[in-house]
């Protein structure tokens, strides 16, 4: 898969990129990715990429005119902006990359109005070939530029002065689905809201910690009880967290009667 992000602030996906499982992900060739930094696609000495808003309001938004340009840079697709060069331009620092050939890539927007970020959004991310993020700061972004958008993701109820922030969550969420990435074997479809439910409790050693023990049932050697547990643990947590996932879970009839078993 290859991932592209396109922001005003792009050294902040150092970290997150060069670290943990997005490091070996590309090491291991999963993942190519490259940021690009918005600023290489304005035409003034003070590379300017924000502006007052029309009607008034507090902060600032980002202008449609880099981020198109940028688009068009990066992706060789002419969308009929051919800005006049004024001669301050700056020399790129994100070079376009070649290996993509005319593969068009899905772009994402992370904006608050957008679809509420989920495991099967990442799923369904996480087939894509290419994906370009581009991310807003500051107050938000000229609306005409989500006319670029194939996605529009908000991660919940709330507002950051990052766009940058939240593409690396969905980032990370989407990586960590592509098959060889985990390293163990069907490691993402074991985990909370793969299969619509909270997963079960995990240990490891010591098996007695301050008087609190493992569970036998895990030490025992027994496979299908061992399962059989884990299912009735990650049942009988969702129903106390959350419910609500309940109500669209894919229940069998073992499940549903090992429900009624517990407490309201």
């Amino acid at each position: 898969m290859i991932i592209e992000t396109l922001s005003t602030f792009p050294h902040m996906y150092d970290s997150v990129m060069g670290s943990s499982m997005m490091k070996i992900a590309q090491e291991k060739g999963y993942l190519e990715f490259c940021s690009y930094d918005l600023r290489d696609w304005t035409h003034d000495r003070h590379r300017t990429t924000d502006d007052d808003p029309y009607g008034g309001g507090a902060g600032l938004v980002m202008k449609c005119e880099p981020v198109y340009e940028a688009y068009q840079a990066i992706t060789g697709i002419d969308l009929g902006y051919h800005p006049e060069l004024t001669g301050n331009e700056q020399p790129l620092t994100g070079n376009a990359p070649s290996h993509v050939g005319g593969l068009k890539p899905k772009t994402v927007f992370l904006t608050p109005c957008g679809r509420p970020f989920d495991d099967k959004t990442a799923s369904e991310l996480s087939r894509e070939e290419r994906l370009l993020f581009i991310c807003g700061h500051y107050e938000g972004m000229d609306e005409r530029v989500y006319e670029l958008a194939d996605y529009e993701i908000s991660l919940g109820d709330y507002v950051l002065t990052s766009g940058e922030l939240a593409s690396m969550v969905v980032i990370d969420a989407v990586v960590r689905k592509i098959e060889g990435v985990l390293g163990a074997e069907g490691g993402a479809e074991q985990e909370s809201f793969a299969n619509g439910l909270l997963e079960h409790p995990q240990y490891t050693r010591p098996a007695d910690f301050m008087g609190r023990s493992v569970p036998e049932v895990l030490m025992s050697g027994n496979h299908a009880a061992i399962d059989r547990w884990k299912r009735e643990q990650s049942l009988e947590r969702t129903a106390r967290l959350r419910p609500e996932l309940l109500e669209v879970a894919q229940l069998s009839e073992s499940d549903l009667k090992f429900l009624k078993t517990l407490p309201k």
